[in-house]
């Protein structure tokens, strides 16, 4: 709500689609820049809220519950990193302009605003196609497409690796544009490319020549034939008509990965396949093989060309299908209710991690990444899941009455009244894990004994 006050809608929205004049967003300094994409989460929820709500009456399957929260726990995922790391990117930017720029545009000058629009889609449109290019760089980048659904929570889907590699490519900008500017369009060529992540927008007419679409972002996200390696573009599609990349939508479109990870686990879903080309790697015959592993394409093996064969990628299967897990009502009703509860803390942590300490901060940030963790099992119906989420609401129980104890609620320790009724959602919680445990373990003993009758039936009537 903090983020909601700090911006008027009508700002928000023009800011989603890049709509700000030159004199609102052009800034001195990097620390007047303002923070774009915090707060435009209230407009993220925005969004999606809308899409969830047209599916839902359209009943098309185009927003699936687990496949939405495994985006969104990615996402945040992906920023937990940088309540430690300072920005690498524009330390690099900041560094490299500081030391080596050639001719500094004034930041004021309208010229500059364009000419950095212009710089920053471009690099980002070659970051983006040697994301997909270079096997190290997609090890990252597949994240974001590992999603089997194309809405907008599939945006927020992001690597939480990515941006230590990303801003090499920005790199060039830094000899002529000032960080400010740079921090501006970085910004908001993120939150443009939010919007088009849509199926019920079909085209933009005349505007597809020159912009980025839904159509044509549609495409990026394929994994038909046709879809693969195309329409890199950030916020102007022009890039990959001038570089030979573009590709008009055509057939309907699978979404995802040609081969997909089948999981609803972050962790899977942010390092799987960094283990699967470490696997590779020691699997392949020869030194060349082994470092053209990391450096040529995905689809590449020895005997083909740099970026795979097109001709090896899986015909889309008709009518599509999707991993998907079918749990009981009760249970999808138990992880929203957890996850909203989980996201609230998510918010606090990001509020306040400024005023608590670095081993407070990191505690708090490994127990948030274990939840994401816990809520993917449950998606999955994993067979660990209901240890994994017995230990989570043993810890926050635990971690409350700890933190209770150091005077986190203030010198007189008394919880505020809202915390009680939040024990009491956790030891239910926690009523239902071992009871579900106790009986699974009561099952599993049932079917022992049954397997040990049959095989002594088997004996005696040998």
């Amino acid at each position: 709500m903090a983020d909601l006050m700090k911006v008027d809608f009508v700002t928000g929205m023009r800011r989603m689609f890049y709509a700000v004049s030159v004199n609102e967003s052009s800034f001195k300094d990097p620390e007047d820049v303002p923070q774009y994409i915090n707060e435009a989460t209230p407009f993220f929820n925005i969004f999606m809220l809308m899409e969830l709500v047209i599916s839902f009456l359209m009943q098309d399957g185009k927003f699936r519950m687990n496949d939405a929260f495994t985006s969104i726990s990615a996402g945040m995922f992906s920023r937990i990193p940088l309540i430690f790391l300072r920005s690498v990117t524009m330390a690099g930017y900041i560094w490299v302009h500081e030391n080596y720029c050639i001719y500094e545009l004034p930041w004021n000058s309208p010229w500059t605003w364009w000419i950095g629009f212009l710089a920053m889609d471009m690099a980002y449109y070659w970051f983006h196609r040697f994301a997909h290019e270079v096997n190290f760089l997609w090890t990252f980048h597949q994240t974001h497409h590992s999603s089997e659904d194309y809405n907008f929570s599939t945006a927020l889907r992001q690597s939480a690796m990515q941006v230590h590699t990303s801003w090499v490519f920005y790199l060039p900008m830094a000899f002529f544009i000032p960080p400010s500017i740079f921090l501006v369009h970085q910004e908001l060529n993120t939150l443009y490319q939010f919007w088009i992540h849509t199926q019920y927008v079909r085209t933009l007419g005349p505007l597809e020549y020159i912009l980025n679409t839904p159509s044509h972002h549609r495409v990026h996200h394929g994994r038909n034939a046709y879809c693969i390696d195309k329409n890199y573009a950030g916020t102007l599609i022009i890039w990959d008509r001038m570089f030979g990349t573009f590709v008009k939508e055509g057939d309907d479109i699978a979404y995802g990965l040609t081969h997909p990870i089948n999981t609803f686990e972050p962790f899977k879903v942010q390092f799987g396949y960094s283990q699967y080309l470490i696997d590779r790697f020691f699997n392949l015959p020869g030194f060349v093989n082994k470092i053209k592993n990391f450096l040529y394409g995905p689809g590449w093996l020895p005997g083909k060309p740099r970026t795979g064969d097109i001709n090896d990628i899986p015909v889309v299967e008709k009518p599509v299908k999707r991993y998907n897990v079918e749990l009981p009502t009760w249970l999808n009703m138990y992880v929203l209710i957890h996850f909203l509860l989980y996201f609230a803390g998510y918010q606090t942590l990001m509020n306040k991690k400024g005023t608590l300490s670095q081993t407070s901060v990191l505690v708090f940030a490994g127990y948030a990444l274990f939840c994401l963790s816990c809520f993917g099992r449950l998606f999955d119906n994993s067979t660990s899941s209901k240890y994994f989420e017995l230990t989570r609401c043993v810890l926050f129980m635990m971690g409350e009455i700890v933190l209770c104890q150091l005077g986190y609620y203030g010198d007189d320790k008394i919880r505020p009244t809202f915390m009680y009724g939040l024990q009491g959602v956790f030891a239910f919680s926690i009523a239902i894990w071992v009871a579900m445990i106790v009986k699974a373990g009561n099952r599993a003993e049932e079917i022992s004994h049954l397997d040990l009758s049959k095989n002594g039936k088997r004996r005696k009537g040998d």
